[in-house]
């Protein structure tokens, strides 16, 4: 029997009983349609935090204060107090350094605009934090050097904080606010860089780092120190420079462990790639396993259909249909049940792609390798799963199957 014999004979098969055949297809539709959307979250997801990530600055460089082990007990995040003005000062007038922002954050400070207030996150900064952190101004001004001279009491707003006081950017710039009681006159808008969650650079506050010392921490220490590189391909001499410079400014003996740390923008790059990566292998495995309960569906359900048709496999074997035709019959039955499931599923898993990502406020779409991976997945999966019951059929006895009941 030819091949396209197999294949009329399958098709007419499968038409006489389509609720089964349907019902049967399903679990492989939810399977790659899981693959397709999962796939092009994944993908969604790498794309964001990397554009994120390379959004917080321009060849950046984070020196952090606290970060290492001191009378064996490591500085917690932001409650070191090691480094200080002076410290950037000094770190500005090393080579290879283009800019630098020291930087003092305070959390969950609540904006209020007359009857509106947000709750957001405020950070005393210099005019470099612009450079450094790769800030672009939509309305109005960034800091200057005068209001950190002066501690002035202005304030630069991110978007999102704009939008939550219910202002558009241009009716901000100018406008009165209280930032924990305290008056401030917001002189600029930064433009969205499309954070979210923790540490959003659009749902902030940048004010002189003169003003928050003086009226709301009371401390000269510095939480950051953001230092931007005039060319990447010295990340490492500035590094060692950095390290010898806070380790001499802060007379630490040859022993003494760093009581500051570092990242750089390429540290911080690498780390998100390889854990978005474990979490989208992660999604993909689960949708894998979808995948294969769907080809079980499909091997228990051609057993069933061979078993329901031992007389037929006798018959033909007696007009002198060989093992191969019947085998083939049946394997070309399972891989058109996944070969059509696995079209459906594509569809389905490229139209809810979007939505998905949507809900997740991540920009996802289906991917080319993702329907090729999802595709030949169903594939082998239908060629495995089509293949015992196949193998079961071809090797009938013909006289035992004539004779079953």
């Amino acid at each position: 029997m030819s091949f396209t014999e197999a294949l009329r004979l399958a098709v007419r098969r499968l038409r006489t009983n389509l609720l089964r055949t349907a019902l049967t297809t399903l679990g492989v539709i939810i399977g790659v349609a899981s693959l397709v959307a999962l796939i092009g979250v994944g993908e969604g997801t790498q794309t964001a935090i990397t554009q994120q990530i390379a959004g917080l600055g321009t060849n950046l460089l984070s020196v952090n204060a606290g970060g290492t082990f001191v009378g064996g007990v490591r500085g917690a995040a932001g409650s070191a107090s090691t480094l200080t003005l002076d410290d950037a000062t000094a770190i500005a007038k090393l080579d290879g350094v283009a800019a630098v922002a020291p930087e003092m954050s305070v959390s969950n400070v609540v904006v209020v605009d007359g009857r509106t207030n947000t709750t957001t996150s405020m950070t005393g900064t210099t005019p470099a934090e612009a450079q450094v952190r790769n800030y672009e101004i939509q309305a109005g001004t960034f800091l200057n050097d005068v209001s950190v001279e002066k501690g002035l009491r202005v304030a630069v707003l991110g978007p999102t904080t704009v939008s939550n006081l219910n202002l558009t950017p241009q009716e901000a710039v100018g406008q009165s606010v209280t930032i924990n009681g305290i008056p401030f006159t917001v002189v600029g808008v930064t433009q969205p860089k499309g954070g979210v969650g923790f540490a959003n650079p659009d749902d902030a506050v940048y004010t002189p780092i003169s003003a928050v010392q003086s009226r709301f921490t009371g401390a000269s220490s510095l939480r950051t120190i953001g230092v931007s590189l005039k060319d990447p391909a010295q990340l490492s001499y500035v590094e060692s420079e950095i390290t010898a410079l806070l380790r001499y400014r802060h007379d630490l003996s040859s022993t003494a462990s760093d009581d500051f740390s570092m990242v750089s923008q390429d540290q911080l790059l690498s780390v998100a790639s390889t854990t978005t990566a474990t979490i989208r292998n992660f999604l993909i495995g689960i949708a894998a396993i979808a995948l294969v309960v769907g080809g079980i569906g499909i091997a228990n359900t051609m057993l069933v259909s061979v078993r329901e048709r031992v007389r037929e496999i006798g018959t033909r074997k007696a007009i002198g249909a060989r093992r191969r035709d019947i085998g083939r019959q049946f394997l070309v039955e399972a891989i058109i049940v996944t070969l059509g499931g696995a079209v459906v599923g594509v569809l389905l898993g490229m139209a809810v792609t979007g939505p998905v990502g949507t809900a997740v406020n991540v920009p996802a779409a289906p991917t080319l390798s993702g329907i090729a991976l999802a595709f030949v997945s169903a594939l082998v999966v239908g060629v495995v799963a089509g293949y015992w019951p196949a193998r079961a059929a071809s090797r009938l006895d013909p006289v035992e199957a004539l004779r079953y009941e």
